[in-house]
């Protein structure tokens, strides 16, 4: 079954140098429904109003990280499975196991190409067709 390409995507990160970037990349692959939020607590707000179908997120913000965000999204049974990709430069293993027990679905390291998110999301969402 082919991704709906129309589904709300959130975008989270700190720099919108960042958030313009991603944006791009997923507007390349078909998406049509790109959401931003510059840190995690207005993130979160957007979340509680808003259903996502996937939410890409930096690691390294403030006040909230990255990893915070994700726990109180999956603490949430209503976002409890969206799925969610850390965007980040941190490559310490330490990170990705934290993430993973956090409930990441999957992980991308900064730099990346439209190739490695398009590869990553199809992991995560399925054919991106």
């Amino acid at each position: 079954m082919a991704v709906d390409k129309n589904m709300p995507v959130l975008v989270v990160d700190d720099y919108k140098t960042m958030i313009r970037i991603v944006r791009g990349l997923l507007e390349q692959l078909g998406f049509k429904n790109v959401d931003e939020a510059m840190d995690g607590p207005s993130a979160l707000e957007k979340i509680r109003n808003q259903e996502y179908g996937l939410i890409l997120s930096d690691w390294n913000m403030v006040p909230m990280t990255g990893l915070e965000l994700l726990t109180q999204v999956r603490a949430e049974p209503r976002t409890a499975k969206t799925p969610f990709v850390m965007v980040t430069a941190e490559a310490k293993t330490e990170n990705v196991v934290a993430a993973r027990q956090a409930g990441v679905n999957n992980y991308i390291i900064k730099p990346f190409t439209l190739a490695v998110l398009k590869q990553k999301l199809t992991t995560v969402l399925g054919e991106l067709g």
